[in-house]
């Protein structure tokens, strides 16, 4: 299990999923206000609202949930001044870590994560101290039943994709972060809306931990997880699936 994808952190355990599924809407909700905050809510006119209303889908949450976080956000209803901020820092083994954030207080949420990977066996960085070991990529997914490895590997390239991993997980195009939109916007016509369509930190490299480093850095994810300012975690490491069952059992 690798860790650089948006909300993976929160997938090791479907009962993890499940318990923090509420939090998970909040997040998803403040991401949905924010992009129509900025964009309007017009999705065929605003990328990162229709990419906000594709993750939201495929977490499930309710239409009526999607739709209030959206005209709270264009009707200007919405008093909190958000930022988008990104904090870099080390988790246990020399983990590299990239948060992503929305907060109305970043001295708070700054303080938070920094006591956070301080008992989690771990320490919060200046910026740019991590995010040299990443880069900054267009990541789309889809479910595996829309299409055969062939046919979403020919799509792809054809959208302008650079790259395409399929599994019984589902297919991962990757493009540049130039790209996104265009490559999204070009397989959703094949395909229909993506499972989510996201820029995303992947990892040049990746580091594998064993099962006390593990068990530590999961203890850092949950507690990045249950902040409510944390939009996404990204991180370098890799643990293998006998290391993950054996923990998760």
């Amino acid at each position: 299990m690798a860790g650089h994808s948006q909300f993976k952190n929160i997938m090791y355990r479907k009962g993890a999923q499940d318990k923090k599924r509420a939090k998970l809407f909040s997040k998803l909700g403040r991401e949905l206000t924010v992009a129509a905050k900025q964009g309007g809510d017009d999705a065929s006119a605003n990328p990162r609202l229709r990419s906000a209303i594709a993750a939201a889908r495929s977490a499930n949450m309710p239409k009526d949930n999607i739709d209030r976080a959206i005209k709270k956000g264009a009707g200007g209803t919405d008093d909190a001044n958000f930022e988008e901020m990104r904090y870099e820092g080390y988790g246990p083994g020399g983990i590299a870590v990239i948060v992503e954030a929305l907060t109305d207080n970043r001295n708070r949420t700054a303080s938070e994560l920094r006591s956070a990977f301080g008992k989690n066996g771990g320490n919060l960085a200046e910026s740019g101290s991590v995010s040299f070991m990443f880069d900054r990529v267009g990541e789309i997914r889809y479910a595996a039943d829309v299409a055969d490895d062939d046919g979403m590997f020919e799509a792809a390239l054809e959208a302008g994709a650079e790259d395409v991993q399929s599994s019984g997980d589902g297919h991962e195009i990757i493009c540049a972060a130039e790209d996104l939109h265009a490559v999204a916007g070009a397989l959703s016509d094949t395909f229909g809306d993506p499972v989510s369509a996201n820029l995303v930190w992947r990892p040049q490299t990746t580091v594998t931990v064993g099962d006390k480093e593990a068990s530590t850095l999961f203890g850092l994810m949950d507690a990045l997880d249950d902040n409510d300012d944390v939009q996404t975690v990204s991180a370098n490491y890799d643990i293998a699936e006998e290391t993950l069952a054996r923990l998760t059992a």
